[in-house]
């Protein structure tokens, strides 16, 4: 409850800022339970939190209240390597689940850029997505069953640990995503599949942004199903090349970083069929990583390209906006558009595969004018992506960021249905405050 300590637990990824008045530091689903009968009784906010990595406000205490900070429930329950199921606590870090359940021959694909730090308990709270999205899925596709401690402190049990369950309403899926609107999860039982034989990276450089999008097009046209399309222009480019020594043609406006996984035969196959592609595609150059230290070296500078952008400028908007695939195209053309009219510096990567695009609007917040244009593009875009048959976020969640434009998507009705949903499960409004819903 110090000053010092508080700041800690005050700000996430989107450096908005907010003092709880008390950090809990729970060690057990017991504890937690406790922790909640006692805030509901006094109408205290509880605002659970991982580490605090998100990008949307939805861990900030914009009432203040209690966090809940799950540092200390961090235990792999178990690995299942006949059932092919593993049980965590929240606080696991999932880059860390990623190599447990790897030396055991075994592959939990979800894998937001994130996972070094990230918490597995915030990635199903948020519905995390992840470079390998487009051929696995995301959390919620992996998500079993929950323990899930209510308002009241009453502790609910949503799944169980097997693929087939069809059981009265799926709270399992009404849980993820929420946000800690809800509840707070204190167990998580998560599918496994086993490990790939063999993974394939190539980086091809375009000079133009159609020809990258094209060559996107004519993969899938292929039947070749990659397990991750990665795409970044040329703002993004400048800034991994500077922070991997990564050496690209002068004239890239476009990178793709593609990945193909499976059987040592098909993978081989599959990367000299995409390597053509795009050379074909108007591609200047098309790198192959020889072994494991160069694929990851390349997937290493992907994951750095949101916090690098900052050299560029300290203030940016990073929305994670998604429509069909084969809209992206119109879509990065019209967030270009869009931030030239408004007189804005614009950076844009994203996931190819699956449509997911990640648009950053920097600017100087200490400037009121150019901090309210770069806001109204922003706004602009989410309605572009809306009207292209997509939504406001892929991956990210809604949090305060995003709260002001979720009707764009729901409709009046969608917010209203919402609401009683969560008035059901928390009449007295404690969990997670002035999150998602206006």
């Amino acid at each position: 409850h110090d000053r010092e300590d508080l700041i800690c637990y005050s700000y996430d990824a989107t450096n908005r800022k907010s003092l709880p008045d008390i950090v809990a530091f729970p060690s057990s689903t017991t504890e937690v339970s406790k922790i909640l009968s006692l805030a509901n009784n006094e109408k205290i906010p509880v605002i659970p939190r991982g580490a605090g990595s998100g990008m949307t406000g939805a861990s900030v205490p914009v009432q203040g209240g209690i966090v809940l900070s799950f540092e200390k429930m961090n235990r792999i329950i178990k690995i299942d390597e006949e059932n092919l199921v593993g049980v965590v606590e929240p606080g696991v870090v999932t880059g860390d689940f990623h190599r447990e359940v790897e030396a055991k021959g075994l592959f939990y694909p979800p894998d937001p850029a994130s996972m070094a730090f990230s918490t597995l308990g915030g990635n199903v709270a948020t519905c995390a997505g992840g470079l390998s999205a487009v051929k696995y899925g995301v959390t919620k596709d992996y998500v079993l069953g929950l323990e899930v401690v209510l308002p009241s402190g009453e502790t609910i049990s949503t799944g169980v640990e097997t693929v087939k369950r069809v059981v009265g309403y799926d709270l399992t899926k009404l849980m993820v995503g929420s946000e800690g609107t809800l509840g707070v999860i204190t167990k998580i039982i998560l599918r496994l599949i086993p490990k790939p034989e063999a993974r394939k990276t190539l980086l091809a450089a375009f000079p133009r942004m159609e020809d990258a999008a094209g060559s996107v097009s004519e993969i899938f046209k292929t039947k070749i199903l990659p397990a991750a399309i990665e795409f970044m222009d040329r703002a993004c480019i400048l800034c991994i090349a500077d922070f991997a020594g990564l050496s690209l043609p002068a004239d890239a406006e476009a990178l793709l970083l593609i990945e193909d996984d499976g059987p040592i035969e098909v993978v081989e196959r599959h990367g000299k069929t995409m390597a053509e592609i795009c050379m074909a595609k108007g591609a200047s150059g098309v790198t192959v990583a020889r072994d494991e230290k160069e694929a990851e070296d390349l997937w290493r500078a992907r994951r750095a390209i949101s916090p690098s952008l900052r050299k560029i400028n300290p203030h940016k908007i990073n929305e994670d906006i998604a429509v069909p695939r084969s809209k992206l195209p119109e879509l990065v053309h019209a967030v270009r558009e869009v931030a030239g009219r408004y007189r804005v510096k614009n950076a844009n990567f994203g996931h190819a595969g699956d449509g997911n695009l990640h648009f950053n609007i920097l600017y100087n917040a200490d400037d009121p004018d150019e901090s309210g244009r770069a806001h109204r593009a922003a706004e602009e875009i989410f309605k572009m992506a809306v009207e292209l048959g997509g939504t406001i976020s892929g991956e990210h969640g809604i949090g305060l960021t995003k709260k002001p434009f979720i009707g764009m998507e729901l409709g009046d009705l969608g917010i209203s249905v919402m609401k009683r949903i969560k008035k059901a499960f928390d009449p007295n409004g404690i969990m997670n405050p002035g999150k998602i819903l206006p």
